[in-house]
């Protein structure tokens, strides 16, 4: 760079001398206000800053680089050079001044960047390297400031990222580093794809993903392989204004670096900067989740689709052990949220001074959920397991069923190729059918924890708007978020939702029928396991059946699970001698909601008391209960406890 910069300096030299024998009042009295000559020849006569310059033909090796990937030839790097002059010596921007006879213009303009590479005014190819489309200008090496004056008098400057790079450093600036990803390598069979088509002279490819850094990790994997390096830039976050100025500066970077460009979601992006980037002359590669848009391109483009890719489980090594791989089944974490998750596991077994276990995975992946969701649905940590249920056999197994549907989805879909057809979602749908307090709810915490996934309660409150159409965008806004975590979707009071269509006999009808088939279709392509709890099944339209893959009744519980329910209710609860629990399992036919509301206005009205709970204040709860059921106390069913009710 200092040899090619005193072949600047002897251009100007030779330039200086010019403008002298030219000059028709060298006595201007008012010199002063520019550089006089004597000012001139003392700046001329300093050491030079600089050793003598490289003989023609041999150019700096940094600038043959950069002239190999920016297509640039020997009058570009010359005009650059002129323009990047003051930024690397200091005395040039009064020399600069001095030949525009102003010392206020102190970086060259194109007028007298002609000048000082030898060519004119006139000549037009000359001219034509500061035009938008030319190299140095489209390829963001050179920035023609001023469009308002004259053509000739307009400033040249050379970006900071390009002087640092060509002195052998810098890095990425303020407004592309943030938005730049580094995921952990992904090896794939799909990564051999993309170096062949390297190989053979095609530089775009499109993968089409689910959200998350799944191509830039395959990406960053497959440059490993041909001995290169990636730039991923994730447009996700990004003000829409600001994306093609960004992508802009994301194609300098990868030239200057010679790196292939990652970038993506391309929904993000409008049509003509996705046109710029095609054609930006290194390797891309895009990423979405729609289909490719041939209008994006004139060129060939080879085009992956990683939905394969992301339903296989993660790299058990990675984990730590096969134990690690087992711990992570039904979860669907992206490349950097798989190292994220291991390390947050990590940072908390340390914390915990024990080894690393499948516990500490599944809470650093559900640290990965994103947090759209949680403005939508009411966020729920499982805190039941399988103890915590008194339910008949048949329902049980019907829950440990729906468990092992999502435990082993990868294998059965993906290895064993029981994938449906018709590119429609792998999701997994379950509908319990019960009387409210049967269990329904806590069923839906014990299958979640049983996952280590987190279970999201949809409020209806959110979805049904009264004006038409917003619930069926609510509904897509709900469905869209669920797609950004690991969780289980729980939708109480189903039939108000997915009720029956009926006969349209007005405009109300229509739209009411609308609704339900948006969520037929939605229901199909949704990939995560969804929960509906219906108190009437037959209030469900019939074309749900299809698409539920487990169907769970919750039947009232007998005289047996209700005396568990009695003794699981009442198990810390201080009890007199003459509670009997027997007599309440078999004489009150109540549900397991009713049983826990029972005892907990029961522990209510003895914590207020003695502190003890006895027979009295038991029957005493019952009757508030079945006040709130509308059901009658008569003595038959209180038996020889009735009297007990008489005093309170």
């Amino acid at each position: 760079m200092r040899a090619a910069l005193a072949a600047v300096e002897q251009r100007v030299r030779r330039l200086v001398e010019q403008r002298r024998r030219g000059d028709p009042d060298p006595d201007d009295a008012f010199r002063g206000l520019y550089l006089s000559d004597t000012h001139v020849d003392r700046l001329l006569s300093d050491p030079p800053a600089v050793p003598d310059p490289a003989p023609e033909g041999e150019p700096d090796p940094a600038l043959g680089t950069l002239a190999d990937r920016f297509g640039l030839d020997r009058l570009d790097l010359d005009i650059l050079l002129v323009a990047l002059a003051p930024d690397l010596d200091p005395r040039f921007e009064q020399l600069y001044g001095y030949l525009h006879d102003d010392l206020t213009r102190r970086r060259a303009s194109i007028g007298l960047g002609l000048r000082l590479v030898g060519a004119t005014p006139f000549d037009q190819a000359a001219r034509h390297r500061f035009d938008p489309d030319a190299p140095l200008v489209a390829g963001g090496l050179l920035v023609v400031d001023e469009p308002d004056r004259p053509f000739l008098s307009r400033s040249l400057r050379v970006p900071d990222r390009l002087t640092a790079h060509l002195l052998g450093g810098g890095t990425a600036g303020p407004v592309l580093r943030p938005a730049l990803r580094e995921p952990p390598p992904l090896p794939a069979p799909e990564a051999q794809q993309l170096v062949r088509a390297w190989q053979a002279g095609f530089p775009l490819v499109y993968c089409q993903q689910p959200p998350g850094q799944w191509c830039a990790a395959l990406v960053r994997y497959a440059a490993g392989l041909a001995g290169r390096r990636s730039l991923a830039v994730d447009l996700t976050g990004q003000p829409a204004a600001g994306v093609p100025q960004l992508l802009a500066l994301a194609v300098r970077e990868a030239r200057l670096l010679d790196r292939v460009l990652v970038v993506g979601p391309v929904e993000l992006a409008d049509h003509a900067t996705l046109r710029r980037l095609t054609a930006a002359g290194t390797t891309v590669v895009l990423h979405g989740s729609a289909p490719w848009d041939p209008s994006w391109s004139d060129d060939g483009v080879l085009g992956l689709d990683l939905h394969d890719l992301t339903r296989r489980p993660p790299d058990r090594p990675v984990l730590g052990g096969a134990s690690g791989g087992a711990a992570l089944a039904g979860f669907r974490l992206g490349p950097e949220q798989l190292a994220r998750a291991v390390t947050a596991a990590t940072a908390q077994a340390a914390a915990e001074d024990s080894p690393l276990t499948g516990r500490h995975l599944r809470a650093g992946a559900r640290m990965q959920n994103a947090t759209g969701l949680g403005r939508l649905a009411r966020r729920v940590r499982p805190g039941a397991d399988w103890d915590d249920l008194v339910l008949a056999g048949p329902a049980v197994a019907g829950l440990r069923h729906l468990t092992d549907r999502m435990r082993w989805r990868d294998r059965v879909l993906g290895e064993w190729r029981l994938r449906r057809g018709g590119n429609r979602g792998e999701g997994i749908s379950a509908l319990f059918v019960g009387e409210p307090g049967t269990g329904k709810t806590m069923a839906a915490e014990v299958v979640a924890s049983a996952l280590g996934l987190d279970l999201y309660v949809i409020d209806l409150s959110t979805v049904v708007d009264k004006y038409i159409g917003e619930t069926e965008k609510n509904l897509e806004r709900i469905f869209t978020g669920a797609d950004g975590v690991n969780g289980v979707l729980f939708f109480d009071e189903a039939d108000a939702l997915f009720g029956k269509r009926s006969e349209v006999s007005d405009a109300r009808d229509r739209y009411a029928n609308l609704e339900v088939a948006y969520l037929l279709q939605r229901m199909e392509s949704f990939d995560g396991l969804a929960v509906l709890a219906t108190n009437l099944r037959a209030n469900l339209d019939d074309a749900f059946a299809r698409r539920i893959s487990t169907i769970v009744e919750f039947p009232r519980p007998d005289p047996v699970q209700r005396r568990l329910l009695w003794t699981k209710s009442l198990a810390a609860v201080p009890l007199a001698d003459d509670v009997d629990l027997d007599f309440c399992a078999s004489a009150f036919d109540v549900a397991g909601g009713d049983i826990r509301n029972i005892a907990v206005t029961a522990a209510y009205l003895a914590a207020a008391e003695h502190g003890i709970l006895d027979m009295r204040r038991l029957m005493r709860a019952v009757r508030l209960e079945y006040r709130k059921l509308g059901r009658l106390c008569v003595e038959a069913e209180f038996g020889r406890y009735f009297p007990l009710l008489a005093n309170t």
